[in-house]
């Protein structure tokens, strides 16, 4: 049985740990508030672009499909990249090896590659270190854009892949990442951002096209091509963007989630202790008290 000492120690010590924990999570709290109102913020302008997008492509044809290199399938897939989203730090749960297996599973996925011919931009440092792990080729590091969103930067790696998809030198990237539902639910998404698929716009935008009241008449200039040859690069990098955001959102809402439990754990190891204390206390006064009651009577 361990000592009254050793008890009273370990009590102190899950009450500093809660006091971490607690904190910890009102940091969580905060930032999770703050990520939430940045994509509050940005949702306007992602619904409206992806409105204009639709209503344009709802007055076309078949021949916009072709439009952009961006939107070409290649049957032969001769190199693939991978944009893994995770953090920093750890203690947010499950979030970062979810992230890890769900990068497993998609390098699987593909096994007429090599891991030469697999190439990952990890975002974040715990990512970067499930794709050393994997053996993969790492291109870049984005340790800073885990940390803070910042449009020019992720809005550069995203013209990049499009420059290199359009060159021919990559054959499709996939986007890792959690999508931010609720502060209790984040979703691990598998998302595909080239080629770009045009199939569900088409059928959402045929279904307007029969309804002319629907589907705006717009007057382009100079030409439908080179519209949506701005068009979905913007949409693309915008998607990049999101991805960071809720990405950022889910890694706070996992934190803060992770931190109320470990506070509320301390909370019954501190109530197990306090009692396991207390019995042990009687015990020893139950002992000397009949170490003197004998010692009197002899």
């Amino acid at each position: 049985m361990a000592s009254l000492k050793e008890i009273k120690g370990r009590i102190a010590s899950v009450q500093s740990t809660q006091k971490i924990t607690s904190a910890m999570k009102m940091v969580a709290s905060a930032k999770l508030h703050r990520a939430q109102a940045a994509i509050t913020g940005m949702a306007p302008y992602e619904r409206k672009l992806s409105a204009i997008l639709n209503a344009f492509l709802a007055g076309g044809g078949e021949d916009d499909r072709t439009a952009s290199p961006l939107t070409a399938k290649r049957t032969a897939v001769r190199r693939v990249v991978i944009v893994a989203f995770s953090s920093n730090s750890s203690l947010c749960g499950a979030f970062n090896s979810n992230v890890a297996k769900e990068l497993h599973e998609t390098i699987l996925s593909f096994p007429e590659l090599t891991k030469e011919q697999i190439l990952v931009h990890p975002v974040g440092k715990k990512i970067a270190q499930a794709a050393r792990k994997e053996e993969c080729t790492i291109v870049g590091s984005y340790e800073k854009l885990a940390e803070q969103a910042d449009f020019d930067a992720i809005s550069a790696l995203a013209y990049q892949l499009m420059d290199d998809y359009a060159r021919g030198e990559i054959d499709r990237v996939i986007l890792l990442y959690h999508r931010f539902k609720s502060a209790s639910s984040q979703v691990l998404e598998r998302k595909e951002l080239l080629p770009v698929s045009l199939d569900d716009v088409f059928s959402s935008s045929q279904a307007k096209a029969q309804h002319p009241a629907l589907a705006p008449d717009y007057i382009v200039e100079p030409s439908r091509s080179a519209l949506l040859a701005t068009l979905l690069p913007q949409t693309i990098a915008l998607n990049l963007f999101t991805a960071l955001l809720d990405n950022q959102a889910s890694e706070h809402a996992a934190r803060m989630t992770a931190m109320q439990v470990a506070t509320d754990n301390a909370a019954d190891l501190l109530d197990d202790l306090t009692l396991h204390y207390n019995k042990s206390r009687q015990y020893a006064i139950t002992s000397e008290l009949l170490d003197i009651i004998g010692g009197s009577m002899q």
